[in-house]
């Protein structure tokens, strides 16, 4: 992946950067693994706005992922690398020998007439998903499932890879790409190699109108607020926050306030905490 720049003729493009696709070989998406996808805008079931500064956007159309890669010891083709409007990463279009088609996340060398597979048996190579205990240590891995057969959960993002650390007993030790380092059990599934289009955390909007047709609206400042409408409201000109630390609009501690439960379940199969 490139990233391409534009002249300034207009403020918009003097600071805007976009990708040159050149990795995508396909434009339009495969019809049976698509479906509507309802935009929430941020509101509950009963239309209350419960995460705010969400509306708006661009239509999508959503593509069905194969996260579980449950389709075993079957080897598919790689048809087409293609855009996907609901996250960052690309996805690859596979046409598995049996006539199925699915989609799965494209990591980086996967490219378009390789041959993949997913299962206990399948080689070391980018692309194919086994159980964590058939991959060797110090291999990097991507869409990690937590519990086996539900499919891959974490390390999705554009660029992101995770590594083997270690194993003992039913579990395997794995590094995240949050520097987090936790235990999980042996049977879950990972797929071979890193997330690709990792350039994509080099990207600049450039203008205001970019993060509107993504669906996001503009967030006010609580500073800038009255006392009624804000802990930070209120004072003469530009006024400091008052309090001991910045707080939400409910006065709930911001930034860098620890929200996970101490009770947790999985808090044991953390081995070391993400800074």
């Amino acid at each position: 992946m490139g990233i391409r720049s534009f002249r300034p003729y207009t403020p918009g493009t003097r600071q805007a950067t976009v990708s040159d696709f050149a990795e995508i070989t396909k434009d339009k998406p495969e019809k049976s693994l698509t479906k509507h996808k309802h935009r929430h805008k941020g509101r509950n079931n009963r239309g209350v706005i419960t995460c705010r500064h969400r509306g708006g956007g661009h239509k999508r159309l959503y593509r069905v992922i194969d996260f579980r890669r449950d389709k075993l010891n079957v080897p598919a083709k790689v048809a087409a690398i293609e855009y996907d409007p609901n996250r960052n990463a690309r996805i690859a279009l596979l046409f598995y020998q049996d006539g199925e088609k699915r989609y799965i996340l494209a990591p980086n060398g996967l490219n378009v007439g390789m041959t993949i597979m997913a299962g206990p048996d399948a080689p070391i190579e980018v692309g194919n998903a086994l159980p964590l205990s058939k991959i060797p240590l110090g291999e990097t891995i991507h869409n990690v499932e937590l519990v086996a057969g539900k499919g891959g959960q974490i390390v999705r993002s554009a660029g992101t890879a995770a590594r083997i650390m270690a194993k003992e007993g039913d579990y395997v030790t794995i590094g995240l790409p949050s520097k987090e380092v936790r235990m999980v059990r042996k049977e879950c599934y990972a797929t071979i190699g890193q997330v690709g289009n990792s350039e994509f955390r080099n990207l600049q909007l450039g203008k205001a109108g970019r993060t509107r047709h993504k669906g996001f609206r503009p967030t006010v400042r609580g500073s800038v607020m009255n006392p009624v409408d804000h802990p930070h409201g209120g004072g003469e000109g530009r006024a400091p926050i008052g309090r001991s630390g910045p707080v939400t609009p409910w006065g709930k501690p911001a930034l860098g306030a620890k929200t996970r439960k101490k009770k947790k379940l999985s808090n044991r199969l953390i081995v070391r905490r993400r800074k």
